[in-house]
């Protein structure tokens, strides 16, 4: 291919990627804009709830202080009918989830046009991996999407995805289209780079989920606590938090969920390292070396097994096994960032000079 289509394709692929990261700030909005609207219908929700348990109010009649008489404790009202909680509107949701889908065609545009511009698969540098992997955090969001409602974690990966990206493209980690080094002249390239980035996708939802499940858990324990208060017969004390997370599944049901998709990323993270092991062995002669990245994987894959044994264990649910998944990810990202960029050994590919 010529120097300077393979320049073009890849000016192509720069701009595809910004009107990527774009469309996803929009999202990002949109899926705030939900968030807030959830908020509201969960404020509506309470207000109703309040109205229907007082019996001063249940008993006024249709109209507050119209003179009507009162009825007997415990008789259904006459001329008024409690009106049931809305549900929220999740108008902006849709148009959230509709812009991913959007940036999502756009991202993938520019992967494969910076494939094409390369000749090769688009992940053999840092910044052709955080393409990739951003990628497919969003694909794996978006199947997700087909069988379960996580929208209210738009507002997550949706930033996520902005955050990496424009740090990536802000932060000089752009790196020219260059021959691929020796060593990453293997089917293995394109095998253990790519299952890892697909691990890394259902690791960034169970760590968005466990984020998720820690706030929640914390209303729910300042509920229980406030309902204790009012039982006791002391001072009401309001539980604050945010309002939207009335309005999505309980702590446990977020955790279970979590849980799934850790233990998806843990059998992918698995093969990676053995692949790794299979491909260090054809291009340096051993199977295992201790290189910097070699360790940092095998650290990711003990914290999660470790988050994985704790969660089959009934004594280490909830919050402790959140938290393992949190610092789980965070390996994760600091294997990504800090490993590449500031360690060197044999895996030094992050093209940066």
């Amino acid at each position: 291919m010529p120097a300077d289509e393979t320049l073009s394709l890849d000016a192509v692929s720069v701009l595809l990627i910004w009107t990527a990261i774009a469309i996803y700030a929009l999202a990002f909005i949109a899926y705030a804009l939900d968030l807030a609207r959830r908020s509201a219908a969960a404020v509506d929700a309470q207000g109703v709830a309040e109205y229907a348990t007082k019996p001063e109010l249940v008993g006024a009649g249709t109209r507050l202080g119209s003179g009507a008489p009162a009825r007997p404790a415990g008789s259904a009202p006459t001329g008024s009918v409690t009106a049931p909680p809305r549900k929220p509107r999740q108008m902006w949701a849709r148009v959230g989830t509709a812009l991913t889908v959007l940036a999502f065609l756009f991202h993938l545009g520019a992967t494969i046009t910076r494939g094409i511009a390369a000749e090769r698969v688009p992940w053999s540098n840092m910044y052709e991996f955080s393409m990739t992997g951003t990628l497919l955090i969003v694909a794996v969001y978006l199947l997700v999407l087909i069988r379960y409602d996580l929208r209210f974690l738009g507002t997550f990966i949706t930033g996520l995805i902005v955050i990496l990206l424009a740090g990536v493209l802000l932060g000089g980690l752009y790196t020219e289209v260059v021959p691929l080094m020796d060593p990453l002249k293997s089917v293995w390239l394109v095998i253990h780079v790519f299952v890892a980035s697909l691990g890394t996708a259902f690791f960034a939802l169970a760590f968005a989920l466990s984020v998720v499940q820690l706030m929640q858990a914390r209303r729910e324990r300042r509920a229980v606590e406030a309902a204790q208060v009012v039982a006791d017969g002391t001072v009401e004390t309001s539980a604050r938090s945010p309002r939207f997370l009335r309005t999505l599944p309980t702590a446990d049901a977020l955790e279970s969920l979590a849980y799934r998709f850790a233990i998806v990323g843990f059998i992918f993270w698995t093969f990676t390292l053995i692949a790794g092991s299979i491909w260090a062995q054809d291009a340096w002669g051993r199977y295992w070396g201790f290189d910097t990245k070699e360790v940092w994987t095998f650290v990711i894959w003990v914290l999660y097994a470790g988050y994985i044994h704790a969660r089959a264990t009934r004594g280490w649910r909830g919050t402790r096994s959140a938290w393992l998944a949190i610092i789980g990810f965070a390996a994760v990202m600091f294997n990504f960032t800090i490993v590449n960029m500031f360690f060197k050994g044999l895996h030094a590919y992050s093209g940066l000079s």
